[in-house]
């Protein structure tokens, strides 16, 4: 992708895949240019940081204040020609969903591919806060044992009853998206949101997962797929642009998973 001259600018931590990361899986599914500013220019992550850290009145051109990134930015596309700054990833998704044909053409469909990427933003969250149950600012040693219960709770309740929601979505919508899509008969950005919860999920909870997959066969051996043979998508994860997983939203700590 070349992104020097792109209309979009993704405003994101440098180095991990997080929550931005469900922003660039809709530009690359599309194959559509956009700036990952952090990782992309010198010292891009100061300007992350001007925009989306500030303690001011506004972002910049005039945007109200942003709590946090990741933020997109579109040059031109404010008042009287300024940039427009949208904060929050599912806003985010929202305001990209019909501008990159990542959505059904009808209000219901819009608002179900929208319900459904809520839905897996918010087992992220969940996800999340195994490794900080207690405080964000404090390190994952200093409430190991609390995380202990959370992540239990987690891999035993909370994980079983969101895919078990997932697969019900996709077996309503089985006659149009053939087991391979959520809403509709194409790729949206629920599938590319589910799509990473599940991957970061592979990832923080191996053997968990690997039990996972036998009790919903669909998610796994039909949507994932799906999702990762779309041809952006495909070379996206095969390219340096593909952050692995460290220290971000999800994490691997071998005693957090099924023992």
């Amino acid at each position: 992708m070349a992104p020097s001259h792109a209309q979009y600018e993704l405003l994101y931590h440098p180095g991990i895949p997080g929550r931005g990361e469900f922003i660039r899986l809709a530009f690359e599914a599309k194959g559509v240019a956009y700036t990952d500013v952090a990782n992309e220019q010198k010292d891009g992550y100061s300007t992350v940081q001007a925009v989306c850290m500030n303690k001011g009145t506004e972002s910049v051109d005039g945007n109200p204040p942003v709590f946090s990134s990741p933020a997109l930015r579109i040059p031109g596309a404010g008042l009287d020609g300024q940039a427009l700054v949208i904060a929050q990833t599912p806003n985010i998704l929202w305001y990209l969903g019909e501008k990159l044909g990542l959505v059904p053409d009808d209000e219901g469909g819009k608002y179900h591919v929208q319900q459904v990427a809520l839905t897996a933003l918010d087992l992220t969250n969940e996800t999340h806060d195994t490794h900080h149950p207690l405080a964000v600012m404090q390190y994952y040693e200093d409430q190991k044992e609390a995380a202990l219960a959370k992540a239990k709770d987690v891999r035993e309740n909370r994980i079983p009853k969101y895919l078990s929601y997932f697969s019900r979505v996709l077996e309503h919508n089985a006659p149009h998206g053939k087991r391979k899509f959520l809403v509709g008969s194409y790729l949206t950005y629920a599938d590319t949101t589910v799509w990473q919860v599940l991957n970061g999920l592979l990832f923080a909870f191996p053997k968990e997962m690997e039990a996972r997959r036998k009790e919903f066969p669909a998610l796994f051996e039909e949507l994932y797929p799906a999702v990762q043979e779309v041809e952006g998508i495909r070379q996206y994860l095969a390219s340096e642009r593909r952050l692995a997983y460290s220290s971000g939203v999800f994490r691997y700590y071998p005693e957090l998973d099924r023992q």
